[in-house]
């Protein structure tokens, strides 16, 4: 059974940082395109970044620098660093398997003074 448990979100202040998981089971994460996505209040679901089977990342232009997603295969986890946070970062983050098309549940992120 395809499962994807995301964690690590949280209530911090602006300039803090989070690490968030995303624990996946019944497929190896290192064998798929894994995405992060984020979905503000009354706003369409956003792309973050991707890893690819070879280990290639890519993260959204207006997000870099301070977004960095990796991969431990051993742990089948993705990771998503967010350095620097701004309460524009509010916002439940999802794990996502494009080839199987299947999403996580989300953690919520939330960055306020």
């Amino acid at each position: 059974q395809v499962r994807l448990v995301e964690s690590g979100g949280g209530l911090v202040q602006p300039g803090e940082s989070l690490r968030l998981s995303c624990v996946a089971s019944g497929f190896s994460v290192g064998g798929f395109a894994m995405d992060w996505y984020r979905q503000a209040p009354g706003t369409q679901r956003e792309y973050v970044a991707s890893i690819d089977r070879g280990g290639y990342v890519g993260v959204a232009d207006s997000l870099k620098g301070r977004f960095t997603i990796s991969r431990d295969n051993a742990k089948n986890t993705v990771y998503l660093q967010i350095n620097s946070l701004k309460v524009e970062d509010t916002a439940v983050y999802y794990c996502y398997c494009r080839l199987l098309n299947f999403w996580g549940q989300g953690t919520q992120v939330s960055v306020a003074s």
